[in-house]
């Protein structure tokens, strides 16, 4: 179908600047065909690469210039391990004669914190060498960076926010250990703007008020009978009156939004008695549908787009569990989003920023003080040099990890990566797995049957995070919001939040000074398997281009804002995407306490380790949550240590 030059005018595409830099690629293999196996062309000497053209575009400023979400190189690799690229024993390898006494695969946060559980439990002379397939370490905890008008922005890539916890606890003793300074958090920016303020919140999933009242709001367009769109603004406190829903669906969606179960929730004792079992025996849908007498549909169109935001997909795919186990197994003294929930300016990149000046102090220029540590650039030559008790090797894909020997009796691990084009491999003594199971259970080559099953029951979906640079939100505060949800179109929902003044060079903010919007995408398939869901919207997240995504969010944004003064050509500083193709594991029934008698699929992986080698990946836990990492990696540690004193 041919373009509107006109249209390209109006949403800005035909600009000439760096903001998109991208080849201008069109569409280059469908869903069908990817899903099929099948792809119409090859790419950097791949028989068949998924990526279409012109896919990475404009990635942002600083540190994080070329590193947004599963980057071109990071896939490739990936994706040739698991085409079975490196199943034979590579006969060009070069040894590079080091032993560690543990290699870890993975510098998210399990990765990171698994570093520094061995830095801490370990003695002084034993030696840690952390893998990184990315170019620079994070995860999904990265941040996008951006220059607007003389400001520099972030945005989180992924991971955003985090919550106080117990006093004495576990996690207590992980964010001290990391210098996590809370005082940092008692300033956020102040309002400067016109009358009435809005309150902004924190996090990107929060929503601002306007003299205690929601300052949010609902779209409604074409789809719903309204061209021009309309908005209704605080929607849940007009109990949706004004909304286009039958009356049927409205008192649905607000019973669901209130939380006023029509007969008693299942709420169980703790993890593993018959209650847990029960829930995790059904879907969360068929428990919403039985605990608050709601249809089906219902908690597709509304609960989906909720849940998709932790887990990737709607309840319609997840376990029962999940109802209840967040709350209990990952314990916050405040978990609200008015005082509780904090959010440093680029999401948990912060505290990744952190745990790596912790093991390395050279790794980032300056004091290891919150705002130094955030603002001041890395040092990357720091990270991996001789003589260092912990080393950080980035652009090192794990290709190849297995024992020398007999796992029961073997001495030490081979670990074989892929480092600028070239193999090469490290002697450990003990190796921790902080890499995703998708992966994982390729490149783990002597895996025992056991553990191999186990990892074939793991489902995942992709996410893609795009964090949109705007000069002004004035288009939102003239509606008197902060905040905007709609259903239909690109995306789900958008908000303008605050910044911590330690990670910011101004400590104001308001509608006429430039902001970053983040939009979450989710690629939920609602009624089909979860397995299936994720192979869908993977080829969908891996076949199209960065032009056709900058289309849409133009246009989406176009149609809603519009009116309210919003010029995609004049008022979009810049469009950084995040794919990430395996970013939620999605539990399904059984996941946690197994069916039918069979055990849970994580069982394998968790009780014990595999001769040296033990697992700490965060989906082990059913949610990919940095708590659930560092418990994981917690863990893993500990299970290996006495194999480093022999």
């Amino acid at each position: 179908m041919g373009r509107c030059p006109h249209l390209d005018n109006i949403l800005g595409l035909n600009e000439p600047i760096s903001r998109r830099d991208f080849l201008d690629g069109t569409l280059a293999a469908s869903a069908g065909m990817l899903v099929a196996g099948a792809c119409p062309f090859p790419l950097s000497n791949q028989a068949a690469s998924e990526i279409s053209s012109g896919w990475t575009g404009y990635t942002g400023e600083g540190d994080y210039k070329a590193a947004a979400g599963n980057t071109e190189p990071v896939i490739h690799s990936a994706h040739a391990v698991r085409d079975g690229k490196y199943d034979k024993v590579p006969s060009e390898v070069t040894e590079t004669g080091e032993v560690y006494d543990c290699v870890v695969v993975g510098g998210g946060f399990a990765g990171l914190s698994a570093g520094l559980f061995f830095h801490q439990r370990a003695t002084s002379n034993r030696t840690c060498l952390i893998l990184d397939n990315a170019r620079i370490f994070g995860g999904v905890a990265k941040r996008n960076e951006f220059v607007v008008d003389g400001h520099r922005l972030f945005a989180p890539q992924a991971s955003v926010h985090f919550q106080p916890p117990y006093p004495n606890s576990f996690l207590k003793g992980v964010y001290n250990a990391m210098g996590l300074d809370w005082d940092a958090f008692k300033s956020y920016q102040k309002w400067q703007g016109p009358s009435p303020e809005i309150s902004l919140p924190r996090s990107a999933y929060g929503q601002g008020t306007i003299n205690g009242k929601p300052a949010n709001g609902f779209f409604f367009g074409a789809k719903y009978g309204h061209k021009p769109g309309i908005w209704i603004t605080d929607p849940w406190g007009k109990k949706l009156e004004g909304t286009p829903f039958s009356e049927t669906t409205r008192n649905e969606m607000l019973r669901l939004n209130s939380e006023q179960p029509v007969v008693p929730p299942l709420i169980y004792d703790y993890p593993g008695d018959p209650v847990s079992r029960q829930l995790d025996s059904m879907t969360l849908e068929d428990y919403l549908i039985r605990t608050y007498g709601v249809s089906r549909e219902t908690i597709r169109f509304f609960v989906a787009g909720e849940m998709s935001g932790g887990f990737g997909l709607g309840p319609d795919a997840l376990s029962g569990f999940l109802e209840h186990e967040w709350s209990k197994t990952i314990p916050t003294v405040d978990d609200s989003m008015a005082t509780g929930i904090q959010m440093f300016p680029g999401g948990n990149s912060g505290m990744i920023r952190l745990l790596i000046k912790t093991l390395i102090p050279e790794a980032i220029e300056g004091p290891r003080t919150m705002e130094a540590v955030w603002k001041n650039s890395v040092n990357f030559a720091a990270l991996d040099q001789a003589g260092q008790r912990v080393r950080m090797r980035l652009d090192s894909t794990a290709v190849r990890v297995e024992h020398l020997g007999e796992p029961a009796k073997s001495d030490f691990v081979s670990v074989t990566y892929l480092n600028d084009g070239r193999l090469q491999r490290v002697k450990a003594k003990t190796v921790v797995m902080a890499g995703g199971g998708w992966i994982t259970k390729h490149v783990v080559r002597d895996l025992d049957e056991a553990r191999r099953n186990s990892y074939e029951q793991f489902n995942y979906s992709p996410y893609m995070t795009v964090n949109v640079a705007v000069r002004n939100w004035r288009f939102l505060y003239d509606l008197g919001i902060s905040s905007a949800a709609w259903f239909e179109g690109f995306g789900r929902y958008v908000n303008v939040r605050k910044n911590a003044t330690f990670g910011v060079d101004s400590p104001t903010t308001g509608p006429d000074l430039p902001t970053v919007l983040t939009f979450f995408i989710d690629f939920a398939k609602p009624g089909l398997p979860a397995r299936s869901q994720g192979q869908l919207g993977r080829a969908e997240l891996l076949s199209t281009s960065f032009a056709d995504y900058e289309r849409r969010i133009r246009e989406q944004m176009t149609e809603m804002f519009a009116a309210s003064g919003f010029d995609a050509k004049r008022d979009i500083a810049g469009i950084v995407l995040n794919r990430f193709g395996h970013a939620f594991i999605n539990p399904q029934p059984g996941f946690f306490f197994g069916l039918d008698g069979k055990p849970a699929p994580r069982d394998a992986l968790r009780n014990g380790p595999f001769g040296r080698i033990a697992f700490s990946h965060s989906d082990l836990a059913g949610a990919m949550d940095h708590r659930n990492a560092f418990l994981e990696s917690e863990r893993a540690v500990s299970e290996l240590l006495d194999r480093v004193l022999t």
